[in-house]
């Protein structure tokens, strides 16, 4: 019995965590400030501690996450109403490079050293400061860069070639496996796919581990490898 109800109280916390990230939105997923670091530790230790904790049942592991969710909702709330807030709760961003000079300062109130500065821009694909016009780090804790313009990349205006639309790729096979949402939101059907197949010599999706579609560029085709079918 004490296993079982173990593996109850998993499954409902589980669901609760699942709920709550979806009324909270994605961001507390793509951006961990911190007030996001401090709200997951504080939910996680809520949620483990119920588990394990025989005086406390499957009600209290309810009720506790459903009050700290609507804290947390509450909160997110009066963020996007009250400008003020959003710094004290995110956080600032901080403009730690300006025209090729690291700011000391800057770098000094938010605990970086030159070090991390320089690995956080070598993961920029820059490695030097001096092609860095600003570097701001944000609140989540990445690096955003903008280089100088004698080291930016050239674009297509800069040789006056004509511009074309871009378009997004879907996938519209995976592992063998036709993604039938992917076809239907642009418009086409398995009658469509399976022509486009027949064209580049394949009789089936399973006979297929990649294919994507792009309206530019057509069908992109990575056939399975031989005895995985």
């Amino acid at each position: 019995m004490t296993y079982a109800y173990i593996v109850l109280e998993l499954t409902v916390g589980l669901l609760l965590l699942f709920a709550m990230t979806k009324l909270l939105g994605k961001t507390q997923l793509s951006q961990v400030t911190p007030f996001e670091f401090i709200s997951a530790l504080v939910l996680g230790e809520l949620v483990g501690n119920a588990i394990y904790d025989r005086d406390i049942g499957l009600g209290q592991i309810t009720f506790a996450v459903v009050v700290w969710a609507v804290l947390l909702f509450t909160i997110e709330e009066v963020e996007l109403k009250v400008l003020s807030w959003r710094g004290v709760l995110e956080g600032n961003p901080s403009i730690v490079v300006r025209h090729g000079v690291a700011d000391r300062n800057e770098l000094k109130k938010n605990k970086m050293t030159l070090n991390q500065l320089q690995n956080m821009l070598r993961e920029k694909d820059v490695f030097s400061i001096r092609e860095v016009e600003y570097a701001i780090l944000e609140s989540n804790g990445t690096l955003s860069v903008m280089k100088k313009s004698d080291y930016m990349n050239p674009t297509r205006q800069d040789f006056q070639m004509p511009v074309t639309a871009a378009s997004l790729p879907i996938s519209v096979i995976i592992d063998g496996t036709v993604q039938e949402d992917n076809l239907r939101q642009y418009g086409y059907d398995l009658n469509w796919l399976n022509k486009q197949l027949k064209s580049f010599g394949y009789a089936q999706p399973k006979d297929v581990f990649l294919a994507e579609w792009d309206e530019a560029d057509g069908m992109h085709i990575v056939p399975m490898p031989a005895g995985q079918h």
